[in-house]
């Protein structure tokens, strides 16, 4: 019966992130790969989700989401989750042949949702190790066939928060090249150090060529809620939302409507996320280092560290990872997943190919709990001055 499979369908193999999470089961390792929280969702919100329930509340309803002039009735797509908007986005905006820009490393969804609509991705890879933008770089990846520019910030895997000057170098080419951009801000809301998330959407003359996607999961540690949305000028909010409507008809309403009671918290509430997530950031990159892993920078929003491996590792990243679950029980997520510019001709990418397979990705949205745990494991490996033995043929040498 393969024969019927079609040859989308088998294009789509698994990750290395599906791979090694069967190894981590299998090892009943720690989980800081994936991006979920393995604590409880705020009292208040699942208090809502409940009430909503239990008073058979199931119509549908829409929130604005930012400060711009966004008509709920008409500018908003509610979608099931962040995925499910963007990939709606696409099937909306995508014509065979039409080519899309990604900013590489990118989360690796955005090019199969891409290549699902028929459309072809272009990568412009960030300049490590502080994953900077070039403007030259990105102005020569654009044909008379982009269609699109696809942003995440902040970004995920790096934890980069795109500075003002990038992107009004985005916004700039954008009107320039009459492009359509579809921003990803799923980690609006936690970010670093001061650093404050900017929407592209609200850069000048923006917000007509800009789709927002993102989602209540990630602010709100509610990732199986399912309860994302566009935000987009009404033309694309209505073809995304009829797309939206043929392939899951809605989502869930009772969290829908508990998603209007998260939307609406305190500011005390996101003051108290971002101080938790940044001391759990500067627990989990304080051990990183101590175990003798390269961080070029701390990250400035999301939940997650891009760490590398030191020049003198002899394993690939995938190799480390597997090591890491078979002999300290926890798991982290290789780096190359996330990586795909040895498919572009610019010379940059392809010097950096021999390094996409030095990262390894950590996600930190864990309880303090799992995080001690996590590094008890990892000092397991360790001898009392030196970094962790796997990076060195199993030998330890000082720092």
């Amino acid at each position: 019966m393969e024969d019927k499979v079609s040859l989308l369908a088998k294009t789509l193999t698994p990750s290395p992130i599906q791979q090694l999470s069967l190894l981590a089961q299998r090892c009943n390792a720690i989980n800081l790969a994936e991006g979920f929280p393995d604590f409880p969702a705020p009292s208040h919100i699942k208090d809502a989700a409940i009430a909503a329930i239990n008073s058979d509340f199931n119509q549908y309803r829409m929130k604005q989401m930012h400060g711009l002039d966004v008509d709920p009735l008409t500018d908003i797509a509610i979608c099931c989750g962040q995925s499910e908007a963007f990939a709606a986005t696409m099937f909306a905006i995508i014509n065979p042949g039409d080519e899309v820009i990604l900013f590489d490393p990118s989360y690796e969804t955005y090019e199969t949702c891409i290549k699902m609509a028929g459309g072809v991705p272009v990568y412009v890879s960030l300049d490590p190790p502080h994953w900077n933008l070039g403007r030259d770089k990105l102005m020569m990846s654009f044909t008379l066939r982009t269609k699109a520019i696809v942003l995440n910030s902040p970004h995920n895997p790096t934890g980069k928060v795109f500075t003002e000057d990038e992107l009004e170098i985005i916004a700039g080419a954008c009107r320039a090249r009459d492009c359509l951009a579809v921003t990803d801000e799923v980690y609006e809301l936690i970010t670093y150090d001061n650093e404050e998330h900017i929407s592209l959407a609200s850069l000048p003359e923006m917000q007509n060529r800009t789709i927002i996607t993102s989602s209540l999961s990630k602010t709100f540690s509610v990732t199986g809620w399912r309860i994302g949305w566009a935000i987009a000028p009404a033309c694309f909010a209505s073809a995304i939302r009829n797309i939206h409507i043929k392939v899951t008809d809605s989502a869930p309403a009772p969290f829908q409507e508990a998603a209007l009671v998260a939307l609406t918290s305190p500011p005390e509430y996101f003051e108290s996320l971002r101080k938790d997530y940044e001391s759990k950031r500067d627990y989990i990159v304080e051990l990183l280092l101590r175990v003798g892993f390269q961080l070029h920078m701390k990250p400035k929003g999301s939940f997650f560290v891009f760490a590398e491996l030191p020049e003198s590792c002899i394993l690939s990243d995938i190799e480390f990872v597997e090591e890491l679950i078979k002999q300290a029980g926890v798991v982290a997520v290789p780096g190359c997943g996330f990586f795909h510019t040895n498919q572009s001709s610019d010379e940059f990418s392809q010097a950096a190919f021999s390094y996409q397979k030095k990262y390894i990705r950590f996600a930190f949205c864990k309880s303090d709990a799992t995080l001690y745990s996590a590094a008890q494991k990892l000092g397991q490996l360790c001898d009392a001055e030196g970094p962790l033995k796997l990076m060195y043929s199993g030998e330890c040498t000082a720092h």
